[in-house]
């Protein structure tokens, strides 16, 4: 159709006509080159059906008292994915460190949409506090503690496993919202002495498993001076209405995404930052921990394409 009307329009008689068909061609394949272009793997979807695996576990004989429900996870991968290794995000739910699973809020959405892109992602649980967490920062801090030795005991699962799940164990990446950010940003820039400094104590290792990046939904450090001791890249979603987690440093010792974001500027750490203007908690306008509406779910789904942008910059892209 498109070249009978331009044949019409063009094309006069006499020697004219050759030049006029060569300009056609041109045109013409010009146009059907558009929105042609092949989607780009750990950045576009390239994968049409994601395979699960759920409730393996990553921590056989969990310590006296402790229950196995809180060493499991569920596997995401793209189906038919021929890549011998392939990008791992381990994700972690929030729920103020005493509610929420490895089912919890965007994680399957996120899984789902990052294993497309081919990435493969695991949902973690881990150990949920007794003690009030939501309500006295000691029992905070403790949870999110007792979470990271948890998410070190993940990694280092999928490090021993890389050939079972076919993971490129230089390219484990931490993701979370919430409570979750906050466990993936203190087991990269934090270590068990500093968390334990602020209930008292000493130093010791940063980023141990030598994680690749942090994906940071909502959440927050407890020591915004903590970026000082990895180099380890960033990307942060937030909402500016966010009481929970506030998305600045107004409730210290929690400093949220806009306060990492401008240290981690001054510290010429490779970050990347997008704020909901006028939105809460999980990107809600009025936060409800039991109800995300489709327009949230969209939202969700917006911080992941900002998420993989970012890590396909850090990670994949040739420089």
């Amino acid at each position: 159709m498109f070249h009978t009307l331009l044949r019409k329009a063009y094309l006069p008689a006499g020697p004219v006509s050759v030049l006029a068909a060569f300009i056609i061609m041109i045109v013409s394949f010009s146009a059907s080159g558009q929105g042609t272009e092949r989607p780009v793997k750990f950045k576009d979807f390239v994968f049409d059906s994601v395979k699960l695996q759920a409730n393996l576990i990553y921590k056989e004989n969990p310590a006296p008292g402790i229950r196995q429900k809180y060493y499991r996870f569920n596997f995401y991968e793209p189906a038919g994915d021929p890549a011998l290794y392939r990008p791992l995000i381990i994700w972690l739910h929030g729920g103020g460190f005493k509610f929420g699973t490895k089912k919890s809020g965007g994680l399957p959405v996120w899984s789902k949409t990052f294993a497309r892109r081919g990435y493969v992602c695991a949902t973690i649980n881990y150990r949920l506090s007794k003690k009030h967490p939501l309500r006295h920062f000691p029992d905070l801090l403790q949870g999110c503690a007792d979470a990271v030795e948890d998410v070190h005991e993940a990694v280092q699962f999928f490090k021993q496993h890389y050939q079972q799940f076919r993971i490129d164990t230089s390219r484990i990446i931490l993701g979370g919202n919430s409570a979750g950010g906050m466990i993936a940003l203190q087991a990269v820039y934090s270590s068990p002495a500093e968390m334990a400094a602020l209930i008292h104590s000493g130093a010791g290792v940063h980023n141990p498993q030598h994680i690749a990046a942090i994906i940071n939904y909502w959440g927050a450090l407890f020591d915004i001076n903590w970026l000082k001791n990895s180099h380890t890249p960033i990307v942060s979603v937030h909402g500016n209405k966010d009481r929970v987690v506030p998305y600045d440093d107004k409730k210290p010792p929690i400093y949220g995404s806009l306060a990492i974001h401008r240290m981690a500027d001054s510290l010429q750490i490779p970050n990347r930052l997008k704020i909901y203007e006028g939105y809460s908690h999980e990107l809600q306008k009025h936060f409800n921990p039991f109800f995300a509406g489709r327009r949230t779910k969209k939202r969700w789904l917006e911080a992941g394409l900002f998420a993989a942008d970012f890590l396909y910059e850090q990670l994949f892209r040739v420089k």
